[in-house]
């Protein structure tokens, strides 16, 4: 394997690591669509109609990405979801 090759696999395992997660929120069948635009609101500082757009997007297909960023940062805004009896991932 040539020295080229090593830096550039190097270089792939530092894009890997500092690659972007999601906050994803998930559909369920118990809160009302206020209950969680107030949420998106609280929590991830989404504007009225950014809130509204992602409850919708729950709503329909099941789950939507509500906020991007490090796993660090997305950590405690998923268990204040989670806090709220809502289902958050990040993936």
């Amino acid at each position: 394997m040539s020295t080229r090759e090593k830096h550039k696999f190097k270089g792939d395992n530092l894009t890997q690591e500092k690659k972007a997660r999601l906050l994803i929120l998930h559909n369920d069948d118990v809160h009302t669509f206020d209950y969680v635009i107030d949420a998106l609101i609280d929590i991830c500082q989404h504007d009225t109609i950014q809130a509204e757009q992602c409850t919708m997007i729950i709503h329909f297909k099941g789950k939507c990405s509500v906020k991007e960023g490090k796993y660090e940062q997305l950590r405690s805004m998923k268990e204040a979801f989670i806090n709220m009896e809502l289902d958050a991932t990040i993936d």
